[in-house]
């Protein structure tokens, strides 16, 4: 017998909103899942063997719009997602949250459950691994925990760091002073703390010294007391230079660590302190590693998809996965 549920929408729903430019929203629901949609005068009628899911998808969908939330074809994908995994947007209370503040005075928020659970974790753990594919936030959202912390006075310095894998990171040969040979390596860095901070602020405080910006070959010999450390793209670190930069943590500071293990640029033969560091310090309190999923990637859908697809092709043939 066909599944059919109907949903008895109410005048003042923008439908429109709802259903998306063109019914983009709907195709997307019916793109995910075996459910046929047919609109009748106030009426959503959904057919199919799916039909009580993606009733579970309209009625999140709704309470978004009711709440005074904007509906994109983003949010729409991740409610989805949320929903098939038997859980709910409105429950979770995922965009309440707000971190701070761009210098266009737009809210840095959260947007999905993985990312809400490694903000968590970073406000409550010391020393905190946001693992992920691209596109989850990783970097963006700890650059904005340290500038909110550096408003707030809870950290005196904010310290970020990169390996320079491309470079080997021996640097000498590269033309040019210091800070010119490593700023292309550094640049989403920059990036990230432009957008939040603004250029000029950042410019200020980098002089200052309040904000460092360094390779991660930089940091050997150094204790970073106050400072809230970040240190991005770790997969690409060896096994000795992630050891050394984890201990150059000093008192009253926070350390986020983030990477891509999928993403390994090392020579062959180098294996990644990320992926060696999680079976190490699994157990150590006040140590948390948050994984984030292809269902935290908040930039274009096609992000998502092109990972899956990774993901898919790398399970089918992983001989073919150089493990770095």
């Amino acid at each position: 017998m066909e599944q059919i549920n109907t949903i008895a929408m109410e005048q003042i729903l923008d439908h429109s909103e709802l259903f998306g430019i063109m019914d983009k929203n709907l195709d997307t629901i019916r793109d995910s899942m075996d459910v046929e949609m047919i609109q009748r005068d106030n009426q959503l009628i959904l057919k199919g063997p799916d039909a009580p899911k993606a009733e579970n998808v309209i009625k999140e969908l709704i309470g978004i719009i009711e709440s005074g939330e904007k509906l994109d074809t983003q949010k729409v994908a991740y409610v989805i997602a949320l929903v098939e995994k038997g859980l709910s947007y409105h429950e979770a209370n995922i965009d309440k949250q707000t971190i701070c503040y761009t210098q266009m005075g737009k809210p840095i928020k959260p947007k999905t459950l993985g990312q809400k659970n490694y903000i968590n974790a970073i406000r409550k753990k010391d020393i905190v691994f946001g693992i992920g594919p691209a596109g989850t936030g990783k970097t963006y959202l700890a650059v904005a925990m340290a500038a909110s912390a550096l408003k707030h006075k809870e950290v005196q310095k904010i310290i970020l760091a990169r390996p320079a894998v491309e470079a080997g990171e021996s640097l000498g040969f590269l033309p040019g002073d210091l800070q010119e040979k490593v700023d292309p390596y550094l640049r989403p860095l920059y990036d990230a703390l432009y957008d939040i901070m603004g250029r000029e602020a950042t410019l200020r405080l980098k002089e200052k010294e309040i904000i460092e910006i360094v390779p991660l070959a930089y940091m050997r010999g150094r204790t970073l007391d106050n400072s809230f450390i970040i240190l991005d793209e770790a997969q690409n670190t060896t096994k000795e230079q992630m050891k050394m930069f984890l201990t150059r943590m000093g008192f009253e500071s926070r350390v986020v660590v983030t990477g891509d293990i999928t993403q390994i640029d090392l020579p062959k033969g180098k294996k990644s302190g990320l992926i060696e560091v999680t079976k190490i310090l699994q157990d150590v309190s006040d140590i948390e590693f948050c994984w984030l999923k292809d269902v935290d990637v908040v930039r274009h859908e096609l992000v998502k998809k092109i990972i899956n697809a990774y993901d898919e092709y790398y399970n089918q043939y992983p001989s073919e996965l150089d493990e770095g």
